[in-house]
């Protein structure tokens, strides 16, 4: 707590003057993330000890949970939940001496990705896609599927987002 401290006396920015905020966007503490250059939508919530990189967009009412990091080229749309950890990439070839083009990555509305997951660079996961946890995402992910594991696969495909919430709701039932 005292280094953090002095980070923040020194003047250090963890949330840029360049980052653009939507309405009513949730930082779970303002001296506990870095942000830089992104852009995050109305009633979203950033989570302790998340990174997020210049050019990348979180969209409207979305979840990311503490450690998880988002870099250039990250395209996250409405209504999408990031677990605790979750990695995207954005260079399929990082070197230290190459300046590369960033692979743009994106993230469509409804889709939740699980915790520690990693997302490799240049996938499109689908609307209401779920991760799950730990999986390793190498190739874009149908909408309203199930994928796991390391490459992940999919375990389950629905037509719709109703199925797929019926499907959630028999196995994990919500609170009353």
């Amino acid at each position: 707590m005292q280094r953090l401290n002095l980070i923040l006396e020194a003047g250090c920015k963890v949330v840029d003057d360049d980052v653009k905020l939507g309405k009513n966007v949730a930082i779970f503490d303002r001296g506990l993330v870095n942000l830089f250059g992104c852009e995050i939508g109305d009633g979203s919530f950033i989570g302790p000890f998340v990174e997020i990189t210049r050019g990348s967009v979180v969209g409207n009412r979305c979840k990311i949970e503490s450690h998880a990091f988002i870099c250039d080229s990250v395209t996250i749309e409405d209504d999408v939940f990031v677990g605790h950890g979750a990695m995207f990439t954005n260079d399929l070839y990082p070197k230290n001496e190459r300046r590369v083009r960033y692979i743009p990555t994106r993230v469509c509305k409804g889709a939740s990705i699980g915790t520690n997951a990693t997302i490799v660079a240049g996938v499109v996961i689908g609307e209401h896609a779920i991760i799950g946890a730990g999986a390793v995402v190498t190739k874009d992910v149908p909408a309203f599927s199930i994928v796991a594991g390391n490459p992940a696969k999919v375990l389950r495909q629905f037509p719709d987002a109703k199925s797929l919430v019926a499907y959630m709701s028999e196995r994990q039932p919500l609170r009353e």
